[in-house]
């Protein structure tokens, strides 16, 4: 199983070391209450580490109206926020309370409405926890609802404030005083830096919800879960897609080039043109930066073994069977040998390099495994072999994926 919380807390660990985006010089950070010894670690030049208290402009606590006054609670409308809320928020943000009072209540306690704006910490309890709302709420005693300078984007200071080990102490439960919460320090960059971690945050922790959930459905099926993963790789569900990158129809007139390139040199031969991908055969969407391709395009040569039997010898060159390809990678402990001249009559297409991938084509239909070895060998017909123009690991990928493997099956 992935562990998605450890990586989570990775990536806010970079983040908040200015390691996760790319540093502009031409941004600089806007505020001069700034710490300069004593920091917890160094952080890019244009950042700056500054005091919780030195960003917020206001804060205020909370109160419990009394529990024996009905009219303080029953038939209440006004969320009243308490920490046994905050197990209920979803992605930071707490839409509604497990209680309610009435206006009567709130103003007959030391409990504060506060607007959206605010951001709710934890003092006693569950420190360290802090969330959003998306509608006013009354809090109670055990929180603290703090408003930020504008040089602050609200969902990084969330972000980072998750990230600290908040110390309490008391005899009973442990908590922090306000004193203590303006104490801690914080790193900041530049606002417009601010949005792009975050950005990058969201993107990131998205895809590890889907990978959540998936585990999650499928936590008693190893197999299931991998295969659910590479199909949402392969859907485009779990990249962020980036206009840097370029697109995919880019990438394909490049391997054509290349591909067209080999077939002048005499390396490979050239095939029959393909037909169109037809709207039918498409087995779902994809983002609109890639683009649908066959196999024989994406390859030098996809090619299968000698369709006779080579003959053979005690000593030679190792000749592949499924068996020895059987558990997705080439086991070479019990295998036959062939002459060494029957190898080296071998057309390129049909000798296997590293970076190559072989695939089963009758029985075990469907194996890919990838060629990682250098050492030299031949196979039998029932498997296929592709001599990648794109990146090995991900055409391994893709020929683990459903969509294949369904064909294949249908095949069989």
């Amino acid at each position: 199983m992935i562990d998605t919380q450890a990586i989570r807390n990775k990536i806010l660990d970079l983040a908040m070391r200015g390691k996760l985006t790319e540093q502009r010089s031409d941004e600089e950070v806007d505020f001069y209450e700034v710490i300069t010894k004593d920091t917890p670690y160094t952080l890019p030049r244009n950042w700056k580490w500054v005091k919780i208290g030195s960003i917020i402009t206001k804060d205020v606590g909370g109160g419990t109206p009394s529990k024996s006054v009905a009219e303080y609670w029953n038939g209440g409308t006004i969320p009243w926020m308490s920490v046994k809320d905050f197990s209920s928020a979803r992605k930071g943000v707490l839409e509604d309370t497990v209680d309610h009072i009435t206006q009567v209540g709130l103003e007959n306690s030391s409990s504060n409405l506060v607007d959206t704006d605010a951001i709710i910490i934890c003092m006693r309890m569950a420190l360290g926890k802090i969330v959003k709302i998306n509608q006013p709420m009354a809090i109670n005693q055990d929180l603290r609802a703090i408003w930020l300078n504008s040089c602050v984007e609200k969902d990084f200071f969330v972000f980072y404030y998750s990230t600290l080990k908040v110390e309490g102490h008391g005899m009973t439960v442990a908590g922090i005083n306000k004193k203590q919460l303006m104490e801690y320090m914080m790193p900041l960059p530049p606002l417009a830096e601010q949005q792009r971690i975050v950005d990058k945050i969201d993107q990131a922790f998205s895809i590890l919800d889907t990978i959540d959930a998936l585990q999650a459905k499928y936590a008693d099926n190893l197999t299931a879960l991998k295969a659910k993963l590479i199909d949402a790789a392969i859907q485009g569900k779990l990249t962020e897609q980036l206009p840097e990158d370029g697109t995919a129809e880019e990438l394909y007139r490049q391997i054509r080039a290349e591909k067209q390139a080999l077939i002048k040199a005499g390396k490979i031969k050239k095939e029959k043109p393909l037909p169109e991908i037809t709207v039918d055969e498409i087995p779902f969407e994809i983002p609109e930066n890639w683009k649908w391709c066959r196999l024989l395009d994406l390859c030098k040569s996809v090619s299968d073994g000698d369709h006779q039997a080579p003959p053979q010898v005690k000593e030679g060159i190792p000749f592949l069977v499924i068996s020895n390809v059987s558990k997705g990678f080439i086991d070479l402990t019990d295998v036959r040998h062939v002459p060494f001249d029957y190898y080296n009559s071998l057309s390129y297409e049909r000798t296997a390099e590293q970076g190559d991938v072989l695939f089963t084509v009758t029985g075990s239909f469907g194996i890919p495994v990838i060629v990682d070895t250098g050492e030299k060998f031949c196979f039998q017909r029932h498997m296929a072999l592709l001599k990648p123009l794109i990146d090995t690991a991900y055409l391994h990928h893709a020929l683990q994926s459903g969509c294949v493997q369904k064909k294949c099956d249908d095949i069989a």
